[in-house]
């Protein structure tokens, strides 16, 4: 798999707020892997056989270690990916949120499921696997590992995580958090390595099943070695939400969710508002009102509670926002705002609105991964239907109107994964979030999450001259 990271022999902590490095960590040599997928292996064997509530008393120790440190753990958030502390913190919480979630549900999920059947009995017996790889992105530093790790856990998997080699501090404290918590050796373990060691842990034979978060060629890359393998994987890639504004909606909400959805994480967010669809009726006013917005934001130190847009998340994801921008004014869109990088140090730009955006054009049909907006206005809502699904992704997406009821018919019609009515497409445990077409396969979070990699294994009951 093709990673700068390959390259290197130690990986580090860069703070996009100053580009200063803040911390620098060896690459783990051959013998430090193998032990580690040795244990992983090991640990299952006897992890698979612990009760639920062994399991549940586990990640409920995790999510209290989260909500005690949540100060702590957020500004390490920030210091590693530069995004604002407030945010930062919310996630830690909702990660304590999600492992809460599946101690208190997972028995329940996991319970043998009854089939119908006209002869005998019948039921569905769900077993874990074995070893699992998490690889998982720098965007949300805790989150990202917590949706994968609580319910494969719970389910009774054991678990490897590599995470994005910029974020390397959180994914120590996580694993420490583990260990404080009573996690066994080999139930959770990091894995500090490059992006070309990949490859070898999905064809190691004790990794049982993949998941990966990442960007579309990563992602492609890595469901090749899988099912190269045969093994289950799953993928959640780019994005690009379309956030549809009906004319009977409630436009300065509509505008203030579209603009500050957008500037979330900086974002830098799978399912942020990326493609804001508005009727020509109300797109001038539209325009104009996120620009008075955008003009007044607060852009600056992530760790002052008052920055409203933080940083990027490097030197170089500034550099490639830019060119995005540039590229596509270049080709014929008009910048109504924003645009440039500041004038300090630090991966800061401002933020930016693009309009009269054409396919064929960059911005059209590339997933801009920061503070960009892009506003379409159309004439009516089967056009807007149309150019919401005029993309490879599928991710997210939102409709915004005062008639719900309208609002989910447009919904319905949408070719992705998730669809929020009035609100940015969310987050919460018992949601299952997931996308469709190039944005990847398979589900996280809700129920649908602990099915993902665990064996429904069918069980029948029956005599020998009973029909099938």
């Amino acid at each position: 798999m093709d990673n700068k990271a390959n390259k290197t022999s130690s990986i580090k902590t860069v703070n996009p707020t100053t580009n200063e490095v803040e911390k620098v960590f060896d690459v783990m040599t051959e013998h430090q892997i193998e032990e580690i997928i040795s244990a992983a292996d090991k640990a299952f064997q006897f992890w698979r056989k612990t009760s639920f509530e062994e399991r549940a008393k586990l990640l409920h120790k995790v999510a209290s270690i989260l909500r005690e440190r949540k100060e702590d753990l957020g500004e390490l958030c920030t210091i590693e990916m530069g995004k604002l502390k407030t945010e930062a913190i919310g996630e830690v919480a909702l990660c304590a949120d999600i492992f809460d979630y599946y101690a208190n549900n997972g028995a329940k999920f996991l319970a043998d499921s009854p089939l119908e059947t006209p002869h005998g009995k019948a039921f569905l017996s769900y077993e874990p696997i074995g070893v699992l790889l998490s690889v998982q992105p720098w965007n949300f530093p805790f989150y990202q590992i917590t949706r994968s790790a609580a319910p494969n856990i719970m389910a009774g998997n054991t678990f490897l995580l590599k995470h994005a080699s910029n974020v390397p501090q959180c994914a120590a404290a996580m694993e420490k958090i583990f260990t404080e918590a009573g996690a066994p050796k080999g139930v959770y373990t990091n894995l500090f390595v490059p992006g070309s060691k990949i490859s070898n842990l999905v064809a190691d034979p004790r990794v049982k099943g993949a998941a990966l978060t990442g960007s579309e060629p990563a992602g492609s890359s890595f469901a090749a070695m899988a099912g190269k393998y045969v093994k289950k994987s799953t993928l959640e890639l780019g994005g690009s939400d379309a956030f549809i504004v009906l004319e009977d909606a409630d436009l300065d909400k509509a505008v203030y969710t579209a603009a500050f959805g957008r500037l979330w994480n900086a974002g830098q967010v799978c399912v942020s508002p990326k493609r804001v669809i508005v009727m020509e009726l109300v797109a001038e006013e539209f325009i104009k009102k996120a620009k008075a917005i955008y003009e007044k934001v607060v852009i600056g130190d992530p760790l002052d509670p008052s920055t409203q847009l933080a940083p990027l998340s490097s030197e170089k994801a500034a550099e490639d926002v830019i060119a995005q921008v540039e590229a596509t004014v270049k080709a014929g869109a008009k910048l109504v705002y924003g645009g440039k990088r500041l004038n300090r140090s630090g991966a800061f730009m401002e933020p930016t609105i693009l309009t009269g955006i054409k396919k064929g054009m960059l911005a059209y049909s590339d997933e801009i991964f920061g503070p960009v907006l892009c506003i379409y206005p159309v004439k009516n809502e089967d056009e807007a239907i149309k150019l919401a699904n005029d993309t490879k992704f599928g991710l997210g997406g939102t409709v915004f109107g005062k008639d719900t009821d309208k609002a989910v018919k447009i919904a319905r019609q949408i070719d992705t994964g998730m669809v929020y009515i009035n609100h940015v497409t969310g987050i919460a445990p018992e949601l299952p979030f997931g996308g469709t077409k190039n944005s990847g396969y398979g589900r996280e979070q809700s129920p649908a999450g602990i099915y993902e990699f665990v064996n429904a294994k069918l069980i029948r009951i029956t005599t020998p001259d009973a029909a099938y």
